[in-house]
């Protein structure tokens, strides 16, 4: 399973499901990641976490634990 954490920076792909429950799972979904929304990771902290994306023509900060539940298909969209 491919996972957004694993995605490099300047690549895009596609949203595929969202593992995990309750309110992470809730929150994220919330933030517009979606399955079918296209995501592209634009930057890393100096450290590597947290990861900037852009989804949905917005920006948003996610820590890596949390990339790790989004899975992801098809990549450079």
């Amino acid at each position: 399973m491919r996972t957004l954490r694993n995605l490099k920076i300047g690549h895009s792909a596609n949203v595929v499901k969202i593992h995990g429950e309750g309110v992470l799972k809730q929150r994220i979904m919330d933030m517009g990641i979606t399955p079918g929304a296209v995501i592209f990771v634009r930057k890393a902290a100096p450290l590597g976490d947290p990861i900037e994306v852009t989804v949905r023509g917005y920006e948003l900060s996610l820590r890596k634990r949390d990339a790790e539940i989004i899975e992801i298909g098809e990549e450079d969209l």
